[in-house]
């Protein structure tokens, strides 16, 4: 897997979208070639700088969606209506068109094989929360964890408005749990609401299997899942957090 130096200075990198694929009615999957890219680690993220023709620049951060062994990088972007980036990149943008891009960045939120099994041989399990857009970067962690064969349990609590809602459904795996909030299908056997306390209860690794948790979505979602993990018995340490900005903008 090619590594990441988190600490080596970041420059600006020049990005050629090569796709753009709709996953719901609100987010497109961008493809980029990166010509200068030196790999990532499934978790980290970019800053995206768009620049006007009068000099005026706006930056904004997104998971990284692929895993290190795609050569393509993907990014999730969900629209935000109103927003300065969001309409830009998911409305105006076509394949060809260039923008500046800066990464990988992020050495806390971070999962990969190698480091699993250096840590402890891998024996402690790992459990993904995400909210709406927060499942981009666990869509790095869940594609590297195939690629690399690792024997590390996965698990994915992922929330979702509806099921149109879900994004990248044929690749969230088998151990993956799907809530959805704002209205089920005919036929839905999975459950439904907000993730609260006996969701995760029931729907989670306990806190007797040391599982890492990594939680990533809109701020009052973190918020408020870290808090009943560590009602249940989880150790804080063993918490990791990814929040959205107040805009919704994916970071």
């Amino acid at each position: 897997m090619a590594r990441a130096a988190v600490q080596r200075r970041l420059n600006w990198l020049v990005a050629t979208l090569l796709e753009k694929r709709v996953e719901t009615a609100r987010v497109h999957r961008l493809l980029f070639d990166v010509p200068d890219w030196r790999g990532h680690l499934p978790g980290q993220h970019v800053d995206l700088r768009l620049t006007a023709e009068d000099g005026y620049t706006a930056q904004r951060s997104y998971s990284i969606a692929s895993p290190p062994e795609e050569p393509r990088l993907h990014l999730l972007v969900e629209r935000v209506d109103g927003g300065e980036v969001s309409p830009y990149l998911t409305g105006e943008l076509r394949p060809g068109d260039r923008l500046e891009l800066r990464g990988p960045i992020g050495g806390y939120f971070v999962w990969s094989a190698d480091t699993d099994a250096a840590a402890d041989g891998g024996r402690r399990p790992v459990q993904l929360v995400a909210g709406g857009a927060g499942v981009a970067p666990f869509l790095a962690m869940l594609g590297h964890h195939r690629n690399a064969r690792s024997t590390t349990p996965v698990r994915l609590l992922y929330s979702a408005r509806t099921l149109d809602d879900v994004v990248a459904r044929d690749a969230l795996g088998p151990h993956t749990t799907i809530t959805l909030t704002r209205g089920a299908p005919a036929g839905w056997t999975g459950p439904t609401g907000r993730i609260d306390r006996r969701m995760l209860q029931e729907r989670t690794s306990p806190p007797s299997e040391r599982p890492r948790v990594f939680v990533c979505g809109p701020t009052y979602f973190v918020e408020d899942v870290a808090a009943q993990l560590v009602e249940l018995g989880h150790e804080p340490s063993a918490i990791r957090l990814e929040r959205f900005g107040a805009s919704g903008e994916p970071s």
